[in-house]
């Protein structure tokens, strides 16, 4: 990450903040500023006055934990929702009607600093794309050769119009072309479409040749480039690679990871003589995937898949109840065998999110940055689909 942010901050775009969890950990980390934080919090969720969380007032808690964690909405996937579920579960334990605001206090804590040490692995970058690097790909021998490639990937097999071509053209450029995101809504209406209207060619619905395409491409990027230095986009970039090494140094540290795994077997539920169901294994790989440095569950689908197969492989999938020793030991399979295929097949994930201005105040129950000096708010963003 550290040689991505060298290779950002030598761009002509600006890299406005840096995002790696350290204000956040000044925060929890300085006892009155955090306390009164949480009472703040508290007092807002606490919608009867008792004294108390219920689990209906701890909702919007966990909403804004998941919209800081970058989950969808809930009940809009299986995989998100078991998250949101993870986290309530954090807070009462999976058994308690309501949380003390000690216990708020403590648990919150817990996952700002897991916030924060996220951030700290993968730093959020801020760009400001303001067209200078696209005009210089523009302008440089790279713009011939990728174009080229761009086309020939749309013209296979069909016979797209000159639009549809530039539009799905535009897809492939990133933020290290210097084009934010093109399919960003904000981007689309502000951006692309009035940049297509501006191109004014009356052959946008013909099918086109790569001499036409290579000449109006280089039309329209000159066109949005334009625009991006009338109207800079913020972008909130961030790049990572799952190449099993996190899995490695965690089982290579015998007494880390044995420490790991008794936390983790503290927290599962037991049935009769202290077994517990299979099913569990998905919550535990889930809490332990952060030592690992994993994705949660649901977040990068090919992860996923190998996640999958890791579980399929060691069939833990099975609902079969087991012992501690078991328990652990399968947990353990299947975090070698998900390193041997990361090990085998690196997953590298970039994600650029377009940042914009609130349409309305957002919720902030959880916003350590309107309290706390020591904290300064990213920006508000809208994720590109």
């Amino acid at each position: 990450m550290e040689q991505q942010q060298q290779q950002l901050s030598r761009k002509r775009d600006g890299v406005v903040q840096v995002l790696d969890g350290s204000e956040i950990r000044a925060l929890v980390e300085n006892r009155d500023a955090f306390a009164r934080f949480v009472d703040d919090r508290f007092r807002k969720l606490d919608a009867d006055g008792d004294g108390r969380l219920s689990v209906k007032e701890l909702q919007p808690a966990v909403a804004d934990i998941g919209a800081a964690i970058g989950l969808p909405a809930r009940g809009s996937s299986r995989q998100a929702d078991h998250i949101y579920g993870e986290v309530l579960n954090e807070f009462t334990h999976g058994k308690q009607d309501s949380v003390s605001k000690s216990e708020f206090q403590h648990v919150l804590s817990d996952i700002l600093l897991g916030m924060a040490a996220g951030l700290k692995r993968d730093p959020i970058v801020i760009l400001r794309i303001n067209g200078e690097d696209l005009n210089e790909f523009v302008d440089s021998p790279r713009y011939e050769p990728e174009a080229a490639a761009i086309f020939s990937q749309l013209k296979s097999g069909d016979n797209a119009s000159l639009r549809q071509c530039l539009l799905a053209a535009l897809q492939q450029l990133t933020v290290d072309h210097g084009m934010p995101p093109a399919s960003d809504f904000w981007v689309v209406e502000n951006i692309v479409e009035p940049a297509m209207q501006e191109l004014g060619t009356n052959q946008l619905d013909q099918p086109v040749s790569q001499e036409a395409f290579f000449h109006e491409f280089k039309k329209l990027l000159s066109i949005i480039t334009r625009r991006l230095q009338q109207h800079p986009v913020i972008v909130a970039h961030t790049e990572n690679t799952f190449d099993g090494s996190g899995i490695r140094r965690l089982l290579l540290n015998k007494f880390e990871f044995d420490k790991l795994l008794d936390s983790v077997w503290r927290g599962v539920p037991k049935e009769h003589k202290d077994k517990t169901s299979k099913g569990y294994l998905r919550v535990a790989l889930d809490r332990i995937a952060d030592s690992a440095s994993l994705p949660p569950y649901g977040a990068v689908d090919q992860v996923d898949a190998m996640v999958n197969e890791a579980f399929k492989m060691a069939k833990a999938d099975d609902g079969k109840v087991v012992d501690e020793d078991e328990f652990k030991k399968l947990l353990t399979e299947i975090l070698g065998a998900i390193m041997l295929q990361l090990d085998g097949n690196p997953i590298a994930v970039s994600t650029n999110t377009v940042v914009h201005e609130p349409m309305s105040a957002p919720s902030s129950l959880l916003s350590p940055m309107s309290l706390s000096p020591l904290v300064s708010p990213p920006p508000p963003v809208n994720r590109e689909p």
